[in-house]
């Protein structure tokens, strides 16, 4: 298997966190995964995207014409990237941050309320957590006890409980996902 990712959202949003930590917890998992940041010129609250490549393959090219799926955290990134998706991918949106009409029916879409579940979870920070396990959910890219493991590492120095914040995101989103795929 093989799937590509784009996750795009504006600087300070988590984009390249998350993207690291899902290419590196693939990698520990046993996949092969590339990860390729591209920013935009602007700092915090500019244009941020990655593109994330897990396969169990060893991937031969970071850049593909077309991601598999999409993760938007915001308006101008999914007017931007939507057209990067290719036909039959799947598009995971924020939705609290993202208000036009998705004009594509060749797609699947998993919209997210991800500001509100952070908020009601306890952190605002933790919204791309959730989209991505709402990615995760839905897709079945990773298997998600891998990426819970590399959480668990990146925030070990930070304490056990904002390693179960982040546990509770993940399950969120990952339930999010599971129930657009019908599950």
């Amino acid at each position: 298997m093989k799937f590509t990712l784009i996750v795009s959202g504006s600087g300070g949003q988590g984009v390249m966190s998350i993207g690291m930590s899902l290419a590196g917890s693939a990698v520990e998992g046993g996949k092969h995964a590339t990860f390729m940041p591209l920013y935009g010129p602007e700092q915090r609250g500019g244009s941020a995207k990655c593109t994330v490549i897990v396969s169990d393959d060893e991937v031969i090219s970071p850049l593909p014409k077309q991601s598999d799926g999409l993760i938007v955290m915001n308006e101008s990134s999914f007017k931007k990237f939507t057209p990067e998706l290719r036909p039959g991918g799947v598009l995971v949106r924020n939705i609290n941050r993202t208000t036009s009409a998705l004009k594509r029916t060749d797609i699947s879409v998993v919209d997210v309320p991800a500001d509100d579940m952070a908020h009601e979870l306890g952190s605002d920070k933790i919204a791309n957590i959730i989209l991505i396990g709402a990615m995760l959910g839905y897709s079945g890219m990773l298997d998600p006890d891998v990426f819970m493991k590399s959480l668990e590492h990146k925030f070990a120095s930070k304490g056990q409980e904002v390693i179960e914040l982040n546990r509770k995101a993940l399950d969120a989103g990952l339930a999010a996902g599971r129930a657009a795929r019908g599950e």
